[in-house]
């Protein structure tokens, strides 16, 4: 895997995978100087989640890179932004930098096949899942636009939004396949579902 320099934004609980988009409101002066910078580069910036707190807490070893496909400037200096993911990469040492925001030198992995898909009976499953675990949260959801989503943006959709902690959303972005993907969707859905029956807690 060829090796690059990656301008990094952690942040806990923030799941971007490829091919998907996350919006994401920056106000923290060294995110704003990331955002700066990338955008007088070549709008990328990689999506990691940290593993503890603190102002330079370690970090989990793999993250998703993502272009800057829109971007809204606010009076106050703070962004909207909406990121596409493009590929995961693995962190391979952070660098010694002077700017405000961290640097790491990554691994970038190749984007993934956009034609793997599930069978028949996995997407049945899946969305059948879906559908139990939104009505037991309440979601409010248009099923028939759902049925229309191809397989991968339906996994990848539950896995960005469904409430799951920091931790079930890196094993999410750690699986190597869209069928292990899909697998660890439902068994996480089944998981909160019976938290929020036996005491209304949910992976948070």
């Amino acid at each position: 895997m060829p090796l690059a320099r990656v301008s990094i934004f952690p942040l806990s609980g923030a799941l971007l995978l490829p091919g998907m988009e996350l919006p994401l409101h920056i106000f923290e002066p060294r995110y704003r100087a990331l955002i700066h910078d990338a955008m007088a580069r070549d709008r990328r910036i990689g999506m990691i989640q940290p593993r503890g707190k603190g102002l330079k807490p370690t970090l989990f070893d793999m993250g998703c890179l993502g272009h800057i496909r829109h971007i809204e400037a606010l009076e106050d200096g703070r962004f909207n932004i909406v990121l596409k993911g493009l590929a995961r990469f693995r962190v391979v040492r952070e660098l010694e930098v002077s700017t405000a925001f961290r640097q790491i030198e990554a691994e970038v992995e190749q984007a993934p096949d956009p034609d793997e898909v599930l069978s028949a009976v996995e997407r049945a499953g899946l969305e059948q899942e879906a559908q139990l675990f939104a009505k037991m949260l309440g979601y409010v959801v248009d099923w028939s636009a759902v049925s229309r989503l191809d397989d991968q943006a339906l996994v990848n959709g539950i896995a960005q939004i469904a409430p799951f902690d920091p931790a079930a959303k890196q094993t999410l972005l750690e699986a190597d396949t869209l069928n292990e993907r899909a697998e660890l969707v439902i068994q996480l859905m089944q998981i909160v579902g019976r938290a929020e029956r036996d005491g209304g807690a949910t992976m948070q």
